[in-house]
């Protein structure tokens, strides 16, 4: 999903790393990386990644940086090989049957010689650039992207773990990213009674067009099951329709459907079952006025995906109108334009768990909230690699949603690890309510830079985007590794400062981030409770909420929590990973751009305006109602020697004399009087500048300036409060 946002500040944080290359004449083993023990699917294979096998190629990355190849591979690194290199995979585990996750440059295709114990089969695997490169122009903030394809072989053999498998690029460069090891179960057998496709005149040849042949066989099976027996079968247009019904292949190997837009229905009966075969489509661009779906719409009531392989479409499952009870489990999705599977609103008691997602050109699993809420449903145990331009998980709105036990790995562009929010897209759209669960999940290398934003996306993000989060928002026993910037980010996307509310982030096992592990940029409150990190980049808080005088984001600690005390120094700043949290200046202005309160306010004229750095603007309070006061949160304690306060320079605005007291706090409840009442002559001669020093030792966190006369206007005036460190 994706909307226009309003660019936060002008801060922008570099992408990091370079691209390295590593070219060998030989062939070499290449460093593995450090696995990673984690929650997800159950899986019938086991990956292998490229850059952890024996090359004579040449290893891109790790790279984080938008648009390029290693970015967007697992592990952000892979092996590009030229004509004639290969790289050769130690197998891990029994197999026949291997899936490649490949890149060719755009515009060509071609082929890979396959060899088992260094003999070359006579099968090869195609490769092609088709499904590749996409542009979205229409998106804010994307860029050529989805570089990575998927390629599969049944060998015609089985191998042993320890067994060799080489691929050899035989007629055109090939960029391999990681091997599949699978071993295929036999092909299953008809079930007793059912309704086979091919008699009712279904090609399985791939040839004829397979269309009419699938609808009889389906109206023919109403309450029975359709058989889909093993071969390749051509669908020409969508099934309609569908519903007490069950639509059953040999395996998702062996019974293949080729077909863009397999079920588009409004809405169905229900007690729609589809199950082991494979739908493959020719989607190679993403058009979002086009159905070009697995499932585009409603399965009805009851009903269940299991055992699919979905590849090459729009969106796997775009499930709209009544879809109760609907179980999505143990299928692949791979190699989609825009999203894995999207519950469009509506949805009740949705189970999607034990899946396996890789390269969506979009959320690989979101929930959206639009005309009525998702409710009581669920996203547990998946497996989600590589999406290119968006979240692994997306929650936009909601009620009692659950998000369980998965493993996230490499978001790209555009996008968290997991994301809980209140982007709306569009109307009638119901904002997140009830409880929202994330417990047990693990994210691995997860957040990116968002280019609208110019900063980073946390790997979770929790976001009140188009309006305050409101809804009890637990977090428990996440574990954040490598994220390559921060680990929590809590934000109002749309630059609005919406409050985040109600987030308890409870058990969290934080490794080597980037940046910092919380990432506060708006108003709110959370509570952490036994949040442990190690390896952080450079401070363990950044906590500057925007716009600069939308409030402040209280971080409660409940205990347990050790090595992120630290808190970024410079809001002016973004943090670059690895950086350090540098000394401040000393002769920096410590209340610019901080949250600025008052005990009232005229007009336009608001508290943020005697801190947002502009003399021009100002804040006037109530009128003819001393005492009137102005507070600043400067962050943190901070020793203040000296004010500087303004009113707009220019000679329309007469001398006048206001009458001000310091005083300052380090709670925020508690204060005491840093300098008596005095009155202070602004000038338009001397710049409507004065000065007030004060005691040394002066050490506050609130300043608080009160006024209690001014000789020009009935009301207390400040166009800048500026506090410095140095007398």
């Amino acid at each position: 999903m994706h909307g226009t946002r309003t660019s936060q500040a002008a801060r922008r944080l570099p992408a990091v790393g370079a691209a390295v290359a590593l070219a060998a004449g030989m062939l070499v083993t290449l460093t593995a990386p450090a696995a990673h023990a984690a929650a997800g699917a159950a899986l019938p294979f086991t990956s292998v990644e490229a850059e952890t096998a024996t090359t004579n190629g040449t290893r891109i990355g790790p790279d984080y940086t938008q648009g390029t190849l290693a970015s967007e591979a697992s592990g952000r690194q892979a092996v590009r090989l030229s004509a004639g290199q290969r790289v050769e995979f130690t197998a891990p585990r029994a197999a026949n049957a291997v899936n490649l996750s490949y890149n060719v440059p755009d515009g060509q295709s071609g082929t890979l010689n396959v060899y088992v114990n260094g003999v070359k089969l006579d099968k090869t695997l195609a490769v092609t650039s088709k499904y590749s490169y996409v542009d979205t122009g229409w998106i804010a903030g994307a860029k050529t992207h989805h570089f990575y394809d998927n390629a599969r072989l049944l060998l015609g053999r089985n191998v042993q773990a320890g067994d060799k498998i080489a691929v050899e690029a035989a007629n055109v460069q090939v960029t391999v990213d990681v091997a599949d090891f699978e071993q295929v179960a036999a092909a299953a057998a008809q079930p007793a009674g059912s309704v086979s496709v091919t008699s009712k005149g279904a090609d399985p040849s791939g040839q004829g067009d397979s269309t009419q042949a699938f609808r009889d066989a389906i109206n023919a099976a109403q309450g029975g099951v359709v058989w889909i027996p093993p071969g390749d079968y051509r669908l020409t247009s969508s099934l309609g329709g569908v519903q007490n019904v069950t639509l059953q292949g040999a395996g998702s190997w062996y019974s293949v459907v080729h077909s863009s837009s397999f079920i588009n229905q409004g809405s169905s009966a229900g007690n729609v079952h589809l199950k082991d075969f494979a739908v493959i489509g020719e989607v190679t661009e993403r058009n979002d006025s086009s159905p070009d779906n697995f499932v585009n719409g409603s399965l009805g009531p009851n009903s269940s995906v299991s055992g699919m392989w979905i590849q090459h479409l729009k969106c796997g499952l775009w499930l709209t109108g009544t879809n109760d009870n609907l179980v999505v489990e143990n299928n692949r999705i791979l190699d989609t334009t825009a999203d894995g599977l999207n519950l469009n609103g509506n949805a009740k008691g949705v189970k999607v768990r034990g899946n396996f997602l890789r390269n969506q050109g979009d959320d690989s699993l979101a929930m959206w909230s639009l005309n009525a809420p998702d409710s009581n449903s669920s996203f547990e145990n998946n497996t989600i690699s590589q999406p290119n331009l968006a979240n692994g998980i997306a929650i936009y709105g909601g009620t009692d949603i659950t998000v369980r036990n998965n493993l996230i790995s490499d978001t790209n562009a555009l996008g968290s690890g997991i994301a809980i929010s209140n982007q709306k897209f569009m109307d009638p759209f119901n904002p997140l309510a009830g409880t929202i669960t994330v417990a047990g999940n693990t994210l691995v290398r997860t957040g990116a830079i968002n280019p609208n934003w110019g900063h980073p996306m946390g790997a979770l993000r929790v976001d009140s985007y188009d309006s305050a989060i409101n809804a009890t928002v637990n977090i428990t026993d996440t574990t954040i590794t490598d994220s390559p910037y921060s680990a929590f980010e809590f934000v109002s996307g749309g630059g609005t400062g919406n409050p985040v509310r109600n987030v308890t982030v409870n058990g969290a096992t934080v490794k080597n981030t980037g940046t910092v592990v919380v990432q506060a940029e708006t108003q709110g409150a959370a509570t952490f409770r036994n949040v442990t990190a190690t390896g952080v980049g450079v401070a363990g808080i950044y906590n500057c909420p925007y716009p600069a005088n939308s409030g402040s984001f209280a971080l409660t600690d409940g205990g347990g929590n050790s090595g992120w005390n630290t808190t970024w120094s410079d809001c002016s700043s973004w943090p670059q990973p690895g950086q350090g949290n540098p000394d401040p200046d000393p002769n920096r202005n410590l209340a610019k751009g901080r949250p600025a309160t008052a005990t009232g306010s005229q007009d336009v004229y608001t508290p943020g305006k005697a801190v947002d750095g502009d003399a021009n603007s100002y804040w006037e309070s109530a009128n003819n109602a001393f005492p009137q006061s102005l507070t600043v949160d400067l962050g943190s304690s901070q020793s203040v020697r000296r004010l500087v306060l303004k009113l707009p320079p220019s000679s329309a605005w007469g001398a006048r004399t206001q009458t001000v007291a310091v005083l300052g706090s380090g709670d925020g409840s508690t204060y005491t009087t840093v300098a008596g009442a005095q009155g202070y002559r602004f000038d338009p001669a001397t710049g409507n500048t004065v000065t007030v020093t004060l005691p040394s030792g002066t050490n506050l966190r609130y300043l608080r300036l009160t006024v209690t006369g001014n000789t020009g206007w009935p009301a207390a005036q400040f166009s800048e409060v500026e506090a410095y460190a140095t007398p």
